[in-house]
């Protein structure tokens, strides 16, 4: 029979079987919530949406359309390349806006790859133009595809050409009414009569409708007058305007504009092909002149003069130059405006550098010697004969 008395030894085994130190229970304590939040930390995990932070779509959009600029840019450049100056085309008058000078400032630093790489001011130029045409583009401006005409555009205001094409139709339809008054029944006489009184309640077989024919004349016209007195006002107020601006800019010119009458431009001018002939003798063809013993003098009189310093064109000098020019002054044959100059501000270091290198060779490209000349007749008179037309360049 096995007896059921332990021993010391063994009773203390069972005691530390069957409760655990303090040691042991501090491990349990602290080991037993973290298996129970495992499965909720996981669950948190699994549960939990992804958050994008709203600066990451900002950038990526931006990004997107620093991309777009960058390619406009360049399908401008080298589409501007491959154009003649003649074809290129004109570019508009854009508003000063934030959006618009935004875009300016954001193709300012794409800029500096390209004029890097320039070799001579023309290069520069056609940068500068598909950099222009870019920011057009970008913004949606209206551009002409037709390409630059060469002639004076017309200085005729288009409310100004629509009242005009008013009053002749006003003076066409007063014809109409008279003629319908005398008795001339002609259908086309007839319907023109019915559309004058078309939404009115005249009919042309009541009693009274030469009553109504003479009101509708008159009615017409004091629209003619009242159209012509706003052309009139407009006439003598540009006039005015002009005339002031001139007198504050070259009186000289003014006093000639007052002496000399108005000419217009309808009449027939004189043939091309010897115009072209007459002032290519004058501009084109070298002269040599004789030049006589006095230069002899000069040149020794001149020796003893000391010479200029140097010319030294800075970026600050091109800044300064283009600073004070207008924006939207007519260009040249490039067609570039100095608005273009003023925001492209990148491109002042390259081109006093370029300036530079032009004065030390003492040779320009035929961009800056080349010019657009129209002819404006002097007087009424005999305006076929080629001498009687300045030069308005």
């Amino acid at each position: 029979m096995r007896s059921n008395i332990f021993d010391v030894a063994e009773l203390e085994r069972l005691r530390r079987e069957a409760v655990p130190s303090s040691d042991e229970n501090a491990t349990a304590e602290d080991a037993a919530p973290q298996i129970a939040e495992h499965p909720a930390n996981v669950n948190a995990a699994v549960n939990t949406p992804v958050v994008v932070d709203s600066n990451d779509d900002g950038t990526v959009a931006q990004e997107l359309e620093l991309e777009h600029m960058r390619s406009t840019l360049e399908e401008a450049i080298v589409e501007t390349r491959s154009t003649p100056l003649e074809n290129r085309p004109r570019l508009p008058r854009i508003s000063l806006s934030k959006r618009n000078r935004a875009v300016v400032r954001a193709l300012n630093p794409m800029l500096v790859t390209y004029l890097e790489a320039s070799r001579d001011p023309c290069e520069t130029d056609s940068i500068l133009f598909g950099a222009a045409l870019a920011v057009c583009r970008i913004i949606g401006a209206k551009l002409s595809t037709a390409g630059r005409a060469t002639g004076q555009s017309s200085a005729i205001p288009a409310w100004r050409i629509r009242i005009e094409e008013r009053i002749a139709k006003a003076r066409a339809l007063i014809g109409r009414l008279i003629c319908f008054r005398s008795g001339n029944n002609r259908p086309r006489i007839v319907r023109t009569v019915r559309m004058a009184f078309a939404g009115t309640n005249v009919s042309l077989s009541q009693p009274d409708i030469m009553q109504k024919l003479t009101e509708r004349i008159d009615d017409l016209k004091q629209r003619i007058a009242a159209w012509g007195k706003r052309i009139w006002r407009y006439t003598e107020r540009s006039t005015r305007f002009n005339q002031n601006r001139l007198f504050q800019s070259d009186q000289k010119r003014l006093y000639k504009s007052l002496e000399r009458p108005m000419v217009s431009g309808t009449d027939p001018a004189p043939n091309q092909a010897d115009t072209v002939a007459f002032w290519r003798g004058l501009w084109s063809e070298p002269i040599n002149h004789s030049e006589g013993p006095w230069t002899e003098v000069v040149a020794s009189q001149c020796a003893s003069i000391t010479p200029m310093d140097p010319v030294i064109i800075t970026t600050d000098d091109v800044a300064e130059a283009v600073r004070r020019a207008p924006n939207w002054k007519s260009p040249g044959l490039d067609g570039l405006h100095h608005y273009w100059l003023k925001g492209f501000v990148v491109c002042h270091t390259v081109l006093a550098r370029q300036f530079q290198e032009a004065l030390n060779q003492k040779s320009l490209p035929s961009l800056f010697t080349t010019g657009i000349t129209h002819l404006v007749p002097k007087d009424k008179e005999d305006k076929s004969r080629r001498k009687k037309w300045d030069d308005g360049k």
